[in-house]
């Protein structure tokens, strides 16, 4: 195998960089769901000619991209190298084998030099609607959630596979996004293949596998490295959350070894009856995520470094959940896994370690209800816009409020949400006081009125968490508070599950805050000041938790 030299290898690594961002923006930028274009949440990245994940976009979720880097060796096991062609490309929404539910497309595509196959290009996105139920945790088994497409070609030899394409198009309630969003995704492997044509050109590479090869290398040394200087042992951590109709309870182990982490999932919860289960490939990604926020995060994360780390669930769990399980909205436990991983490695780490946040993040699905509409001159719509509590406070620092980690996917703008959908979105604004007190705060969530234009009813799908379990504050620092959804002047709703606002009604949303560290008297009186005249906390929290004497400057 060739060697290169240090700066060929660093020149072509940026170059790598480079290329998986642009296929990223070029998925954002050309993509039709909302959610996707505005909120970034997606993946993208470049692999070797064994599934190998070589590099990732920044831009993109953990969850996406971790499990992205499985599941492109699913695709070759039935799609071999050698059976694939110039103009091939390949997808699944498989959530065994890509990223865990049904709404995710996974798109591959083949980079050939002449005739022969010298990398992979991968990219996921998440698409509103795929029919059945609507995305949401009330199914009882997969098959319910909506249209279920095995690995199978998209194009081949650049032809479009119509018969798949009717069928999708048949099935979901908007299928115009759909198909447009999987031309997206082609469009964005696309642009990731041409630029790497054009480096192997210019760098004189007549293959990618020997440098692909030392870059994994070179990843994977670091990663070692960087576990090598912690002490051995294992060290625990455990959760409760809401689930949907009973407490969840993750239990987790971290086990440290010279070279190697061992992250277990034994004692967790087993599976529920509806749509909140996870399968073990987004469990997998989400878990190393987190530990990955402590230990080598400045390594860069691909298939070298992610090999150091070694994720088990007992099958039938919660966290290891099978077909035909529901699992629609695994992302509102999957989400929580960095903070159960995080917690473990506090005993190790204490001073780097947050607090636990409201990490699920709040996307519910608005969507018209069809039986009542033709009454009020409404049109049909479905949009899956997505709202964020506060994080963990830091060691130092507050928390982020309306921030979401781990996901990292952005909130969409009130100026999308009102363009795609008939909805009005009357209030929008930090909610005080609920980011969890302490010598640093937790992030604040936020409140978020909605009604119908029309003032028609129209239908919400909940997968919300932290409404009877709260993120737990740190050495004497405050829980966050927890969330809550209801109808203004009406009945409070349930966090999970599909549910009618009434017409004319409002829907409220309030999302939960970040946990606080350390005591809130020990917080400086500038700090309360300023949190006082910014609106993050009341005058009654200044003086009850605080122990602030003066508000003569709050011009409340």
């Amino acid at each position: 195998m060739p060697r290169f030299g240090a700066i060929q290898r660093q020149l072509v690594w940026d170059r790598l960089l480079a290329i998986v961002e642009d296929q990223a923006q070029t998925l954002m930028r050309t993509a039709f769901s909302p959610v996707v274009r505005e909120a970034g949440d997606l993946s993208a990245g470049v692999f070797n000619t064994r599934g190998q994940m070589l590099a990732q976009a920044i831009t993109g979720t953990p969850g996406h991209v971790n499990a992205m880097a499985k599941s492109v060796g699913n695709f070759l096991k039935e799609y071999p190298i050698e059976s694939m062609r110039p103009g091939d490309v390949l997808l699944t929404n498989d959530p065994w084998l890509a990223t865990g539910h049904l709404n995710d497309f996974t798109v591959v595509t083949p980079t050939f030099v002449e005739d022969r196959v010298v990398a992979l290009f991968a990219s996921t996105s998440h698409i509103a609607d795929v029919g059945g139920r609507g995305f949401g945790p009330d199914a009882t088994e997969v098959f319910e959630e909506g249209l279920w497409v095995p690995i199978t070609r998209l194009f081949e030899r650049g032809k479009l596979n119509e018969t798949l394409m009717r069928l999708i198009h048949s099935n979901v309630r908007d299928p115009v996004v759909a198909e447009g969003d999987l031309y997206s995704l082609t469009a964005c492997n696309d642009a990731g293949s041409q630029k790497l044509l054009a480096t192997m050109k210019e760098f004189q590479l007549t293959d990618f596998d020997a440098i692909g090869d030392e870059i994994l290398s070179a990843s994977r040394k670091a990663m070692e490295d960087e576990i090598s200087a912690l002490p051995n042992g294992t060290y625990r951590y455990s959760m409760n959350v809401d689930g949907y109709d009973d407490p969840v309870h993750v239990e987790c182990s971290v086990s440290i070894k010279e070279s190697s982490i061992d992250i277990d999932f034994e004692g967790t919860s087993s599976i529920s009856r509806y749509g909140i289960n996870v399968p073990l490939p987004y469990a997998e990604a989400y878990a190393s995520f987190g530990a990955r926020c402590l230990i080598g995060n400045d390594v860069p994360n691909n298939a070298g470094s992610l090999s150091t780390i070694n994720v088990t669930a007992p099958s039938g769990s919660i966290l290891n959940a099978e077909p035909p399980s529901p699992v629609s909205a695994r992302h509102a436990l999957g989400q929580m896994l960095p903070d159960v991983v995080i917690g473990c490695l506090s005993e190790i780490m204490p001073d780097r370690v947050p607090c636990e946040g409201s990490s699920c993040i709040w996307n519910p699905v608005l969507m018209s209800d069809s039986g009542a509409s033709p009454n009020f001159n409404a049109p049909n719509f479905v949009i899956n816009p997505i709202f964020n509590g506060g994080t963990g406070a830091r060691p130092s620092r507050d928390g982020l409020s309306t921030t979401a980690f781990p996901s990292g996917v952005r909130t969409t703008s009130t100026e999308v949400n009102e363009i795609t959908s008939p909805l009005v979105f009357l209030r929008r604004e930090f909610r005080e006081d609920s980011g969890g007190a302490g010598e640093f705060r937790g992030g604040l969530g936020q409140v978020l009125e909605i009604r119908h234009a029309n003032g028609a009813p129209f239908v919400v799908s909940k997968m919300f968490d932290r409404v009877r379990h709260p993120a737990r504050g740190r050495d004497g620092g405050s829980d966050g508070a927890t969330g809550r959804v209801y109808v203004k002047d009406g009945q409070e709703l349930a966090a999970k599950g599909k549910e009618i606002v009434p017409a004319g009604a409002t829907l409220v949303m309030e999302t939960p805050g970040g946990g606080g560290r350390g005591s809130p008297k020990e917080r400086g009186r500038e700090l309360v000041q300023k949190d006082l005249e910014t609106g993050m906390i009341s005058v009654d929290a200044a003086r009850a938790t605080y122990g602030f004497p003066s508000t003569e400057n709050n011009p409340a």
